[in-house]
């Protein structure tokens, strides 16, 4: 009759909760208690309520007994199915307090919230570094022990992360699914866009800590405080040279193998690097997107502009080593020397 009138006659006394039945205040008291009577006989593992035990020793069995009557997709507890419905229906029941943002399962508003506190309560072992989720953790393990258990069905390459695998797939399927706003230049990746901006803009939001030269993308920020401290950890394991970063030595690599991994998709010509590719795709284009800000004279290659504006400036960096004469590019310091050494090297 309880069920019918919801009388609640029968209360926690130490925290007031109301019950209709007896035995109901004293399973609850267990969480005032932390009793917990009840054990898994294979793995010893306590519950404080039976029937807990009832769906734990699923985990042994492996025993689904609910099912999705939309997808048939079986689970251990009925629960997981009311939860799994909603990727069907779209259903979005729990709201963060903070901004309101919907979710399908608690456990997501709870990962969520960790954005609004910064709380970062699972931590590496290793090296005690704080994440925000356990299977952050689990993935930055693999920078200690240089697990990769992903691959590329393609080409076999492996990778420390799923998301790593699906845009290097990119690689092979030519999709670019990012664009950018002003020019429409597309991209296989949304970060790589950002960076693009910074053409368009001007942006040079990372700087040197030595000299205070500025730049548009904090990694070449790192490669060019190894111009200050002279280090190069990488070398090369078949000529010995040395390098400033790994995957220098993995280009330098092809050098000795002759690899050529990257090809236009227009003539199938092959290159060593992916941004060759990309460069000499403008030959088909005709697109010229760098431009000189002194003269707008439009170029291909960004390097084509820095060469350019040596006429500007007059700057002649690279001089002979025998009489002294300077020339504005490296190439002409080359082809100037055969004048003191009398190679004659084509034929």
């Amino acid at each position: 009759m309880e069920t019918h009138t919801g009388e609640k006659l029968f209360s926690c006394k130490v925290c007031g909760k109301a019950f209709a039945c007896q035995n109901h205040v004293m399973v609850h008291m267990r969480t005032h208690t932390g009793e917990k009577p009840f054990y898994c006989e294979i793995c010893g593992k306590a519950f404080a309520q039976r029937n807990h035990v009832t769906g734990h020793m699923r985990t042994h069995t492996g025993e689904k007994p609910f099912s999705c009557k939309v997808c048939s997709k079986a689970f251990a507890h009925q629960h997981h199915v009311a939860e799994h419905m909603r990727t069907h229906t779209g259903e979005k029941p729990l709201s963060c307090k903070v901004c309101g943002k919907a979710f399908a399962h608690k456990n997501h508003v709870t990962e969520h919230m960790r954005t609004h506190t910064g709380e970062k309560p699972f931590s590496c072992k290793v090296c005690g570094k704080a994440f925000a989720h356990q299977n952050h953790v689990t993935e930055h393990m693999r920078t200690h022990t240089g697990e990769k258990p992903f691959s590329c069905e393609m080409c076999g390459k492996l990778f420390a992360h799923k998301n790593d695998v699906m845009r290097h797939m990119r690689i092979h399927t030519g999709e670019k699914p990012f664009s950018c706003k002003v020019c429409g230049k597309a991209f296989a990746q949304q970060n790589v866009v950002t960076r693009h901006m910074r053409t368009h803009t001007g942006e040079k939001p990372f700087s040197c800590e030595i000299c205070g030269k500025a730049f548009a993308h904090q990694n070449v920020v790192t490669r060019h405080m190894q111009i200050h401290t002279g280090e190069k950890p990488f070398s090369c394991k078949v000529c010995g040279k040395a390098f400033a970063h790994h995957n220098d030595v993995t280009r330098h690599m092809r050098t000795h193998t002759g690899e050529k991994p990257f090809s236009c998709t227009v003539c199938g010509k092959a290159f060593t690097h992916q941004n060759h590719v990309t460069g000499h795709m403008r030959t088909h284009t005709g697109e010229k997107p760098f431009s000189c800000k002194v003269c707008g004279k439009a170029f291909a290659q960004q390097s084509d502009v820095t060469r350019h504006l040596k006429t500007h400036t007059g700057e002649k960096p690279f001089t002979c080593k025998v009489c002294g004469k300077a020339f504005a590019r490296q190439t002409n310091a080359t082809v100037h020397m055969r004048t003191h050494t009398g190679e004659e090297p084509f034929s």
